[in-house]
């Protein structure tokens, strides 16, 4: 009972903070998109097999030496099945129940399982049931057991149900009877409707979409233009170096949602990847709309290939003999490269928003990186990423969801809501010098014990149990506040769209893209400032 008191006090606290934000002016909010994987809770699409695993990765349903053409499709069984979860462990909520239309192409015998089950076959065409678990969770198995080789089972795809009515594409409807006259079916209209009503609905809000995590750049190699995604690719998901929707689709989103769209140039792009990449932007984008263009994501970050990259490139071009200084070097010299070629294409910088990347922690390499070269009189924006958290040698105070809150109040905590103000009155101090916008890319809360390797181990139940809590709407408000006052109402991109707590994090704004609002506090207070 006293734990409860205890975040009932938190709430009532901060409650005149939360009632007085809703008074305030808005502030340009944005949103990250996730990975395209069969997990992601966001489910961006209105065919499910996008985000579906790769045959030849879906190692405990592929079984056999099985063929594959080039985009993926099994050509040739050779006397195995070939398998894919095309929807893992996702809440109940996310999609709906219901009759799922399969469409494909080719001869054969396809099968289901979990919880999917055919009610109807006919060639080229199946009709599946699909109802969560008891669990509470949504697992979609596909299996094709018999193809003809000669005409190949392929272009499978897993159609929600029902469509929209034309003039809404934001709200899904079961049937013509819902809209009568202007009902676009699913099954007829997939492919030019492309994303899920319920995604976008939740995207709409947002000015700015950070495409970083859907576009697949993370530890990728890709290189050449003819390397991206691709439209005809059987799934865009897979693992890391292989998954990430094609250029097309992300521009698609933008146009769709009227936001700006936030493209991150893959580590190793070389210049005709750059230049072809900038001309499609040009091309489709629709007019007015200025996309951010930054190079790869978080080339400080040892967690990450792009700093490996950058650091080898940057000794190899011989920019210093500090590693880590040779590395920020060449992340500065190759950014502002890819700037010009943008800038080449477009015919000037004014139609995008040049974009280095900082550390939020690290103050220190502010200057350095927006000095060399003089790369302040190149950029319009300085991007870091400020999260509030516990830090792993204050994880031992954390034994109930009250002490989750009270520690990250606590001074002694390195990462407490006051310690990371402080820290970004510093980067907004050297921004400032240089004359640079500060934004964030990503932000909020960062709660995760890393070292548990569970989400029901060490302190992550009671780090998971906090972003379920009020308290944490009552946070983030006081949170964007700050940011708010100290950057002055400059773009912050939230981390990230819908997905379930895992051991490494609870990153979502909602746990499933249908969570009510009620359950969801983070989103709750993104909503103050829309």
């Amino acid at each position: 009972m006293a734990n409860y008191r205890t975040i009932s006090t938190f709430f009532m606290a901060g409650l005149a903070l939360v009632l007085s934000a809703q008074l305030q002016a808005k502030m340009p909010l944005g949103m990250n998109t996730n990975e395209v994987t069969p997990q992601d809770a966001s489910a961006p699409f209105i065919d499910l097999f996008k985000m579906s695993l790769p045959f030849d990765e879906s190692k405990r349903l592929t079984k056999g030496y099985i063929e594959y053409d080039e985009n993926g499709w099994p050509s040739n069984l050779k006397g195995g099945v070939a398998g894919s979860n095309v929807v893992h462990w996702i809440p109940a909520g996310t999609i709906p129940d219901g009759n799922y239309t399969v469409l494909y192409d080719g001869e054969g015998q396809i099968t289901y399982g979990d919880d999917a089950r055919a009610v109807h076959s006919a060639q080229g065409r199946d009709v599946v049931q699909v109802r969560a678990g008891a669990d509470k969770w949504i697992k979609i198995t596909l299996v094709i057991r018999k193809s003809n080789p000669q005409n190949y089972i392929r272009n499978i795809r897993f159609l929600l149900p029902g469509g929209i009515c034309a003039n809404n594409p934001f709200q899904r409807v079961n049937s013509a009877a819902q809209c009568p006259g202007n009902f676009q079916s699913f099954e007829k209209y997939h492919q030019h409707l492309l994303f899920n009503p319920d995604y976008l609905n939740f995207m709409r809000r947002f000015k700015v979409i950070r495409m970083m995590n859907i576009s697949g750049i993370t530890r990728n190699e890709v290189a050449s233009w003819n390397a991206l995604p691709r439209m005809e690719q059987a799934t865009w998901a897979g693992e890391e170096g292989r998954r990430g929707v094609p250029l097309e689709v992300m521009v698609k989103l933008a146009n769709k949602l009227n936001a700006t769209p936030w493209f991150n140039i893959p580590q190793e792009a070389d210049d005709n990847l750059i230049r072809n990449y900038a001309q499609y932007v040009k091309k489709h984008l629709r007019p007015g709309i200025k996309p951010y263009v930054e190079y790869t994501n978080e080339a400080w970050n040892r967690a990450f290939s792009s700093a490996h990259y950058t650091k080898a490139m940057g000794l190899k071009q011989r920019l210093d003999v500090d590693r880590a200084q040779a590395g920020h070097k060449f992340y500065v010299k190759r950014s502002l490269e890819i700037f010009r070629i943008w800038q080449q294409v477009y015919g000037s910088h004014q139609p995008f928003t040049r974009v280095l990347g900082g550390w939020a922690a690290n103050p220190r390499l502010t200057p350095i990186l927006l000095s060399y070269m003089n790369a302040h009189q190149h950029v319009d924006a300085f991007a870091i990423a400020p999260y509030f958290f516990v830090h792993a040698r204050n994880l031992h105070q954390v034994r109930s969801v009250p002490d989750v809150f009270k520690v990250l109040k606590d001074p002694k905590n390195p990462y407490s809501m006051d310690n990371v103000y402080n820290m970004l009155k510093r980067q907004k101090a050297e921004t400032d010098k240089y004359k640079v916008k500060l934004i964030a890319y990503e932000g909020g809360q960062h709660l995760a014990d890393m070292g548990a390797k569970s989400t029901k181990k060490g302190a992550n139940p009671f780090l998971i149990g906090a972003n379920r809590a009020n308290p944490m709407e009552t946070f983030y408000v006081e949170f964007l506040n700050n940011w708010k006052q100290i950057t002055g109402d400059q773009l912050f991109v939230a981390f990230s769209a819908p997905r379930p707590p895992q051991w490494f994090g609870s990153w979502g704004i909602k746990e499933h893209l249908n969570q009510p609002d009620s359950k969801a506090p983070k989103y709750r207070a993104l909503k103050r400032f829309f």
